[in-house]
């Protein structure tokens, strides 16, 4: 069976791999890759391949980046690779109709959620900064609709209080890339069933922006730790001390029940947590980093920023144009 693969990200690096991997004779044959475009990246703008394009260019496997899905150009050449399957994971792009009916197999997709929860461009983040327990990996025959397609396979992991959605994402990538190479296995010897979704169970996890990281002090501390988690890596959860712009990197709640004082107030700074009040209860920042420095433990940060008691932090900077 002749695949073509489409993903971008980390994420989706080891989905390709496992592909790689695999016994052509059982799984099939990886024909070709495509992929985002190349971006800017550093403080020197230099274009950059993704993730799946290194992956595959040291495979020697031929990559198409297309600017978009219905180009005349790309749809040629995609064609011309005569897939059987395409393999679809963290790819950042819906696919047209004219894409997924070219394979004959179908389109089949690695999505980072216990479907139907969840369904959309962040799942393993609004998992966490939902507080949710528990996510996975659920393998889907794409449809037109957006992570809407029959299920196919699933597997449950549970999120541990401490993860972010960066480490969380790392443990599921290679689920994924495991469940992808038995989802094709199944599907060429007839023995899985597509299972529809129920649509009433259903939840959305739109992409997140960069604004949705500023950190508003007057929730509760537990859903803001949470939010950090969620955040982290990107875009990162911030506040501004001062003119002074933090990234909080690792925060752990306090929940005493009740408002301690002032949303946003600076309530202690020790060597191992700088304590902020919130709407109820408080956060302990563990790791920051602000805005020309790197990523510090609190009692590397203090040894060189001292922070006052009674400092109240803000979305913005206070001469921040109104």
């Amino acid at each position: 069976m002749r695949i073509v693969f489409m993903g971008t990200p980390d994420f989706a690096v080891p989905s390709l791999q496992a592909l790689l991997d695999a016994d052509p004779n059982t799984v099939g044959l990886v024909v070709g890759v495509v992929t985002q475009p190349d971006r800017p990246k550093g403080r020197g703008g230099r274009l950059t391949p993704s993730p799946v394009k290194a992956l595959a260019q040291r495979a020697g496997l031929p990559v198409l980046q297309p600017l978009k899905m219905k180009d005349p150009a790309f749809l040629e050449t995609l064609r011309a690779w005569a897939p059987d399957l395409i393999a679809v994971t963290a790819f950042g792009r819906i696919l047209p109709p004219v894409v997924l009916d070219l394979p004959p197999k179908g389109c089949v997709n690695v999505h980072g959620s216990l479907l139907p929860k969840y369904r959309g461009a962040a799942p393993i983040q609004w998992a966490v900064i939902n507080g949710e327990t528990e996510s996975g990996i659920t393998t889907m025959l794409m449809d037109p609709g957006m992570d809407t397609g029959p299920m196919l396979l699933r597997e449950a992991i549970p999120i541990l209080p401490t993860d972010t959605a960066g480490e969380l994402a790392a443990r599921l990538a290679p689920i994924g890339g495991r469940l992808l190479v038995e989802t094709i296995v199944r599907l060429k010897k007839g023995t899985i069933t597509p299972t529809p979704q129920d649509n009433t169970q259903a939840s959305l996890a739109p992409m997140l922006k960069k604004e949705e990281g500023a950190v508003d002090w007057h929730g509760e501390a537990i859903a803001l730790a949470n939010r950090v988690r969620g955040l982290t890596p990107w875009p990162g959860a911030y506040t501004y001390y001062g003119n002074e712009r933090w990234q909080i990197w690792r925060a752990e709640p306090e929940d005493t029940g009740c408002a301690v004082a002032e949303p946003g107030t600076v309530l202690e700074a020790t060597k191992t947590a700088i304590r902020i009040a919130t709407g109820r209860g408080s956060l302990l920042i563990r790791e920051l980093q602000s805005a020309s420095g790197k990523r510090l433990t609190v009692q590397q940060y203090l040894a060189g920023h001292p922070v006052k008691v009674g400092i109240l932090l803000t979305c913005e900077p206070p001469d921040a144009p109104a």
